[in-house]
């Protein structure tokens, strides 16, 4: 027993130069490095192969392992790799283009977006406008006289053109879908007046802003009076391109309104109160609820 007992100690003391194994995680001294460079290692396979046989039947192979990691001395030189952290990373990070100013008329390059110079934001922008005018056969259009046959005139002896009467004008001048009414504000609905800011834009270019109103008295007609508002805009937005603009001019009322107009005293069948009230010469008498 003692014989085999002096045995196995025998055993372990081979083996525990060779279960060590040392990793280099900072720089050696100097003659540990020496003592590794000049240390001669077999190949990686046999090393592999050796390490598969620790504790099985043959423990005499693994004295033919390698047991140190050669690292040249030059390896220490190099510098440490530097990992950035997230904070790093975030700072470094490139800022957003902005847009390059361009000139205003070059309108080739720009538009009215800060974020996309080719489409212009409506309801912030001002492009093309007060430019360049329009071609003279577009102007022609635009600034035909009225044709007293259009205007009308309502009871209280304003005189008007009706909407419909704008759009064909537009049309004309710069074909269907040439020009559009763009929205420049939130509508505004009021206890008994909605309104909206619109521009109306001509070939790309703004040529007008202005705001239309229209009453309502029941809440379910807001969804009229919002459609009248846009209307109303429109008409406004085409006194700047001259379309109709006699209706405007007090001489051009009152020479219209003496003759083409008529104003006649009529009641009110529901009250049976008379009122003065307006209407064109060529239009048939009041009836109802105004009675001549």
């Amino acid at each position: 027993m003692a014989s085999r007992l002096l045995n196995r100690l025998a055993a372990s003391s081979r083996l525990l130069p060779a279960s060590v194994r040392s990793y280099a995680s900072a720089p050696p001294s100097a003659s540990a490095v020496r003592r590794t460079v000049t240390a001669k290692y077999p190949s990686r396979t046999s090393a592999a192969k050796a390490s598969t046989t620790v504790g099985r039947n043959s423990p005499s192979a693994v004295d033919n392992t390698a047991d140190e990691i050669g690292i040249p001395p030059e390896a220490y030189d190099a510098p440490a790799e530097i990992v950035p952290s997230s904070s790093t990373l975030r700072s470094s990070a490139s800022a957003p283009e902005t847009a390059t100013p361009v000139e205003f008329t070059d309108s080739a390059a720009i538009g009215g977006s800060p974020h996309d110079p080719t489409h212009p934001d409506w309801s912030r922008s001002y492009f093309g406008l007060s430019t360049q005018p329009f071609p003279r056969e577009v102007s022609d259009v635009l600034m035909t006289p009225v044709d007293p046959l259009d205007v009308e005139i309502k009871p209280d002896g304003l005189i008007y053109l009706p909407e419909i009467k704008y759009r064909r004008v537009l049309n004309k001048a710069f074909g269907p879908g040439g020009w559009g009414l763009a929205p420049r504000s939130e509508t505004n609905v009021g206890p008994r007046v909605v309104s909206r800011e619109y521009a109306l834009v001509c070939l790309g270019r703004l040529v007008g802003i202005a705001r239309g109103e229209q009453e309502y008295f029941d809440p379910n007609g807001i969804p009229t009076a919002t459609e009248a508002c846009k209307s109303n805009a429109l008409m406004r937005c085409c006194k700047d391109l001259g379309i109709a603009s006699e209706l405007w001019d007090p001489r051009f009322i009152r020479e219209f309104k003496s003759k083409y107009c008529v104003e006649v005293f009529a009641e009110d069948t529901r009250t049976k109160k008379k009122k003065k009230l307006w209407r064109r010469k060529d239009q048939p008498a009041f009836d109802y609820p105004y009675k001549e």
